[in-house]
């Protein structure tokens, strides 16, 4: 069973293209034979924190990608780490606003994603989804819940988990998000399956 989560609404936006995109993508995938589960997190650091170890503890996962919405970015985001630390720059549907604040107190600094990023990557881009991969998943409710993933996972090291932030449907329709996550939930599968390593291909970032 694979898991996708994206996100309810937040601020003043009455949709999250998040939540549209793997809705869209666990549809997809089921048509195509793939148990999937899709569910919502809310935009808030300890909700999101209780629902994904919930959600993590349910069952036996073969796979876990999260999904989030990143403003000014034009393109697909694989995220390949994420950071210890919760630092809000506007409150989370709780009102809350953390700063400079461990996630986890007896964390690492970082995690970094078990997704095959590079595959992914040559993936979506033969799919004609815009992609790159991203060295920052910011240090809002998005990064906190990729750092919360991995940290739940951190003694099920077999199992492939990372957070994929997509643009605002004005920069990306939720159609085309939900193809690239298609792509990369296939290409994971394959990988892990088959027990292939990650692509060895430029995807750096230039500062």
């Amino acid at each position: 069973m694979i898991l996708l989560t994206g996100f309810e609404p937040f601020g003043e936006h009455d949709t999250n293209p998040s939540r549209q995109a793997v809705q869209i993508a666990a549809r997809e995938l089921a048509q195509r034979g793939t148990d999937v589960s899709a569910e919502i997190l809310p935009v808030t650091f300890e909700g999101s924190s209780r629902v994904l170890r919930e959600l993590v503890d349910s069952r036996d996962w073969e796979l876990i990608v999260c999904v989030g919405v990143a403003g000014g970015r034009d393109k697909v985001s694989l995220e390949r780490v994420a950071i210890n630390v919760d630092d809000a720059r506007i409150p989370d549907n709780d009102g809350a606003s953390p700063i400079d604040e461990p996630i986890a107190a007896d964390g690492p600094d970082a995690y970094f994603s078990r997704l095959p990023l590079k595959r992914g990557l040559v993936a979506i881009q033969e799919a004609g989804i815009p992609v790159e991969v991203s060295n920052t998943a910011g240090t809002y409710v998005c990064n906190h819940v990729f750092y919360e993933l991995m940290h739940a996972l951190r003694d099920q090291p077999e199992i492939p988990a990372g957070f994929v932030h997509i643009p605002v449907a004005e920069m990306l329709s939720e159609q085309d998000a939900a193809t690239a996550l298609v792509a990369l939930v296939e290409t994971t599968l394959r990988a892990r399956r088959s027990q292939l390593k990650d692509l060895k291909v430029s995807a750096g970032a230039e500062d």
